[in-house]
């Protein structure tokens, strides 16, 4: 065989190799498309990040695929079944996530009896509290946060000192909103209040604590679940054991009266006797005196 030959030979037996190849490749990539449309299913997700208790409307679901073997249980493939129903969720849904039954409210659910009441878990108690923008962390705090309670009141047995101490630690957060009171000249305020979700008993702890003094919340991380073991801290305690500085009172002057017996005075002794001289004219004479005939 010539060189020739052999040089057409070989070329076309690459061109049909090519050939082959590709018609392998192209039907594999359609086998591929066909079993990836067969495993995808489309479901209703959030268009944007659904606060909890909002009512849902067009605007905030969207559809999209999903894998058929992570299809959560309870999905919507229609978005007009929760749109048309006026359906409410009862748990912050983010932008992406599949809207499920269980992040509804129930449809039969009693009338006028809110979202709340679907939101406590069973056996606990949702408690409302008013706090300040301060305690409240500055408005940082948001349903599904956790927190702890921390209550500052005068100190049993000791009014003239004060304690703060963590009572509460770890709970969830239901709700943040705002109650309206009113001032002593009439006029309302709004106050912040925070929602918790607590057992009876913590619940009657927290409703006792309210009524004790000033309740401040601590924002805790996502994933910080860690009990806090802590006795309170006093001003004592806080500046280190200090001991306030007492003046010292100048002291009393004591005066002392000594009574001294009374002094007797001495008898004074007896003059002695005294002579007088008498002069009458030329005569002198002299006449001896006592104290007895002086005192006649």
């Amino acid at each position: 065989m010539t060189r020739q030959k052999t040089v057409i030979v070989v070329t076309a037996l690459a061109i049909v190799f090519a050939v082959v190849a590709a018609g392998l490749m192209y039907n594999y990539l359609q086998k591929q498309e066909q079993l990836k449309a067969g495993t995808y299913q489309t479901i209703v997700v959030a268009a944007m990040q659904i606060p909890i208790g909002s009512k849902i409307t067009d605007t905030m679901v969207k559809t999209a695929p999903w894998p058929k073997e992570s299809v959560p249980p309870g999905s919507a493939s229609d978005p007009k079944a929760l749109t048309a129903a006026g359906r409410i969720n009862i748990k912050s849904i983010p932008a992406g996530e599949p809207i499920t039954e269980d992040k509804l409210a129930p449809v039969g659910g009693a009338a006028g009896a809110g979202f709340m009441t679907y939101v406590v878990p069973p056996g606990h108690r949702a408690v409302t509290v008013a706090v300040n923008e301060v305690a409240g962390v500055a408005g940082f705090i948001t349903p599904g946060n956790k927190v702890d309670v921390v209550l500052t009141t005068p100190l049993p047995g000791n009014p003239n000192e004060t304690i703060s101490k963590i009572v509460l630690q770890n709970v969830p957060v239901l709700a943040t909103g705002q109650i309206a009171q009113e001032q002593k000249d009439g006029k309302p305020i709004v106050v912040p209040t925070v929602t918790l979700d607590l057992t009876p008993e913590d619940a009657e702890n927290l409703v006792l604590a309210a009524n004790k003094g000033p309740l401040q919340l601590l924002l805790r991380n996502y994933s910080d679940s860690a009990e806090v073991a802590g006795r309170g801290s006093t001003i004592r305690k806080v500046l280190g054991g200090a001991q306030p500085t007492v003046q010292s009172q100048p002291a009393e002057k004591i005066v002392r009266v000594i009574q001294r017996a009374p002094v007797r005075k001495k008898a004074a002794p007896p003059a002695d006797n005294y002579s007088v001289e008498v002069i009458k004219g030329k005569d002198r004479t002299t006449r001896q005196f006592t104290p007895a005939e002086n005192g006649q």
